[in-house]
């Protein structure tokens, strides 16, 4: 589903101030898989799903899509087939529209107007499918998303990302802005929905604790560079010491980042 190929990424090339964000990266990502990735402040995370994303242009290597090669493609046309939600809550909806309209837009995605307009049927398939984030929300299909929490923004997102029909799934620290409660409640739709509509998921996360929980993969990054790559049985039996010590053996130094260190303990 998604390979890339010698990937780097330097940013400021040719100057003085030319620092390499992604490394020689070699990764493929089959279709279904579940990967969720772990790694310091600075480790390339974002930037890994910004090149995915077409986002960024990589400096060098190739970006493969279904076998496609799509590394000079726009961003707006691989939106076609990938979703991706942002750490923000407020990032992946439109404050001042309705419910509705939202879902709406979600809708067209691909369509020019006025394709698809907003009827009855239309407006019943919406309340349907809100009702399957158990929030209520089926009920105020016409108030401004601007009056939701965070964690209902958030759930909405993702049933909008759901809604547009992605193969791919780019999920960027979607939790880390909510409260606890509220992020076992997205993290428990997430699971759901990449199950139900078997998408194929990359989800950057800062907390070990998830990384290890979640998905059947996990990927650790430095330096631009996946230093781990584990799956299947052998993350089974991964735990927060373990990866900690295997993290410390390859690079030979203690892992040292404050937020990821204290949501491995949350």
């Amino acid at each position: 589903m998604i390979r890339l190929q010698d990937l780097n990424c330097t940013f400021h090339a040719g100057t003085p101030n030319a620092k390499t964000v992604i490394r020689d990266l070699n990764l493929t990502v089959d279709a279904g898989e579940f990967v969720t990735i772990i790694g310091s402040n600075g480790a390339g995370k974002t930037t890994l799903f910004n090149l995915i994303s077409g986002t960024l242009t990589p400096t060098s290597g190739k970006v493969l899509i279904k076998g496609e090669d799509v590394t000079g493609q726009p961003e707006y046309r691989r939106a076609r087939t990938m979703g991706r939600i942002f750490q923000d809550p407020l990032a992946g909806t439109a404050s001042n529209m309705t419910l509705e309209d939202n879902m709406m837009i979600t809708c067209k995605k691909g369509f020019k107007w006025p394709v698809i307009s907003l009827n009855r049927k239309r407006r019943a398939y919406f309340c349907d499918q809100l009702i399957q984030l158990r929030m209520g929300l089926e009920s105020r299909m016409k108030e401004n998303v601007s009056t939701l929490s965070g964690g209902q923004r958030q759930a909405l997102t993702l049933l909008m990302m759901v809604l547009s029909d992605p193969d791919i799934a780019l999920l960027d620290e979607h939790t880390a802005a909510l409260d606890p409660r509220n992020a076992a409640i997205v993290m428990d739709l997430t699971t759901r929905f990449v199950t139900e509509h078997r998408l194929t998921t990359m989800m950057i996360t800062h907390n070990m604790n998830h990384a290890i929980a979640f998905g059947n993969r996990l990927l650790m990054m430095d330096a631009g560079e996946v230093i781990i790559d584990v799956s299947g049985a052998d993350k089974d039996k991964l735990t927060v010491p373990k990866l900690l010590e295997m993290f410390s053996t390859i690079r030979r130094k203690a892992f040292e980042n404050d937020e990821v260190l204290l949501g491995a303990e949350a």
